[in-house]
C-alpha cells in the first residue's frame, strides 16, 4: 500500500539546516547540477579547493578519534586525483561487451573474496588505479547499463542481506544508489524508498527510472515522507531496513566553496546525532520481530557513528547487534578497515590504492516478542 502523498505535508520540518541532506551539499534541481559539471569541465574550470576551515576541524577532530590512520586517511581526502569510482553494472539491461570493455581497461571484478552474502547476479567493476568510467545521461524510456559510486556504498547493502520476496524499506534513499544496488541483488516482496527532500526525492525517482524496468518499476513504493514518522505509519511492516542517515560527508564538506556555509555546518554538526538517532528509532517501530536494520554513513565522525549506535542499544531494549565482522574479513583485499570497532561496525578508510570510503556500517537485529 502506497503511502498518501499528502502526509509529508502535516509532519514537522527536520531541524533548521538539516533539510537538505549535508551530503548533497546544493540546492539546485540534479538536472541542472549534472550540466553545470559539465559545462565546468568543458571549461577546464572544475577545480577543487579545499575549504582551510574544515580541514582544521577535521584534524582536531579526527587525530583524535583516529590517531595515526588519520595522516593516511588525510592525504587521499585532500587529493580528489587519487580518487577510485566502482562500476556497478545493472542486470536489467549491461551487455557482454561491456565487462569485456571494463576488463580490457583494467578493471577487475570487486568482491570476489568468500563473502558469504554476495548475490551471483551482483557484479561490480573496480580499479586499483584512479580512473572515471565515463558516465551515462538519462534518457527517458532508456535504462543505464551501470552506476558509478564509491565501491564501499555497497558494504550496507550487503550487510542487510536482502532475500527474495522480503518487505523492504530504504528510509533515506536519495540519490538512490543503494536502492539500485538492493535490486541488483534480490527481489523484494515490497521495497519501499523514501526520501523527505523535496529536490532529492526528484533524483531518486530519476535515479530508478534509468536503473529499473517499468514492470517492476511499478511495483516499488517511493514515498517524499518526514522518515522519523514512518515507524508509526507503518509499525512492525518490514523485514529488512537500511537506514543511509543523513551526515556530515567529509569528502563533500572538505571542499566546501562558502566558509560561511561551511562554518555553519560545522556549528549544526551535533544536530545530525539528534537526527540519526530519530531516524533509527523511527525504523525500529518499522521492523518486524526478527527482521535486520543496517546503519550506514558516509562519515568518519564517531558522534555520528558508534555513539548513535551505542544510544540505539542502551535505550532499546528490543534490538540486538550482529555480528558482521566477517564481511571485513571477506573484502580485506579491497578495504581498508578501523581496527578499533565492534564486531557489528564496520569503518572503511580511504588509503591510497584502496581510495574507498569514508563509509560507517553497524548491524542491529529486533528480537522476537515474547
Amino acid at each position: 500500500m502506497r503511502l498518501p502523498y499528502a502526509a509529508a505535508r502535516l509532519l514537522p520540518p527536520f531541524p533548521a539546516g538539516v533539510a537538505l541532506r549535508p551530503r548533497c551539499g546544493d540546492t539546485r534541481p540534479p538536472e541542472q547540477l549534472l550540466s553545470l559539471k559539465l559545462e565546468n569541465k568543458t571549461k577546464g574550470k572544475l577545480q577543487k579547493q579545499i575549504c582551510q576551515v574544515v580541514l582544521d576541524h577535521f584534524e582536531k577532530q579526527y587525530s583524535a578519534e583516529l590517531g595515526d590512520a588519520w595522516s593516511s586517511v588525510r592525504d587521499v581526502l585532500i587529493y580528489p586525483s587519487c580518487w577510485q569510482h566502482a562500476v556497478l553494472l545493472n542486470k536489467f539491461s549491461h551487455t557482454a561487451d561491456l565487462e569485456d570493455t571494463l576488463c580490457a581497461q583494467g578493471y577487475h571484478p570487486a568482491f570476489s573474496g568468500t563473502l558469504p552474502c554476495l548475490p551471483r547476479s551482483l557484479k561490480c567493476y573496480i580499479s586499483r588505479t584512479p580512473r572515471r568510467f565515463p558516465s551515462q545521461k538519462h534518457q527517458t524510456g532508456k535504462l543505464k547499463e551501470y552506476y558509478l559510486l564509491n565501491a564501499a556504498s555497497m558494504l550496507p547493502v550487503l550487510a542487510l542481506e536482502v532475500k527474495d520476496g522480503e518487505d523492504v524499506l530504504d528510509l533515506c534513499a536519495a540519490p538512490g544508489g543503494k536502492s539500485v544496488v538492493i535490486l541488483q541483488c534480490a527481489s523484494p516482496g515490497q521495497f519501499h524508498c523514501n526520501e523527505y527532500d523535496e529536490l532529492r526525492f526528484r533524483w531518486l525517482k530519476q535515479t530508478m527510472e534509468s536503473f529499473i524496468p517499468h514492470p517492476l518499476f511499478d511495483l516499488i513504493t517511493i514515498s517524499n515522507l518526514d522518515g522519523r514518522q514512518i515507524g508509526e505509519l507503518k509499525p512492525e511492516f518490514f523485514d529488512k531496513i537500511l537506514v543511509d542517515a543523513p551526515c556530515s560527508n567529509d569528502r563533500s564538506w572538505l571542499f566546501s566553496s562558502d566558509i560561511q556555509q561551511a562554518t555553519l555546518r560545522l556549528l549544526r554538526r551535533r544536530e545530525l546525532s539528534v537526527l540519526q538517532f530519530q531516524l533509527l528509532r523511527s525504523a525500529i517501530k518499522a521492523l518486524r520481530p526478527g527482521g535486520s536494520l543496517v546503519y550506514s554513513t558516509c562519515t568518519l565522525s564517531k558522534a555520528e557513528n558508534s555513539d548513535v549506535i551505542n544510544l540505539v542499544l542502551n535505550s532499546c531494549s528490543n534490538v540486538i547487534p550482529v555480528d558482521i565482522s566477517e564481511i571485513a574479513k571477506a573484502v580485506s583485499q579491497e578495504f581498508s578497515f578501523h581496527s578499533h570497532t565492534q564486531q557489528h561496525e564496520l569503518l572503511v578508510l580511504p588509503e591510497k590504492g584502496r581510495a574507498w570510503g569514508p563509509m560507517y556500517v553497524a548491524k542491529l537485529r529486533k528480537m522476537q516478542s515474547t
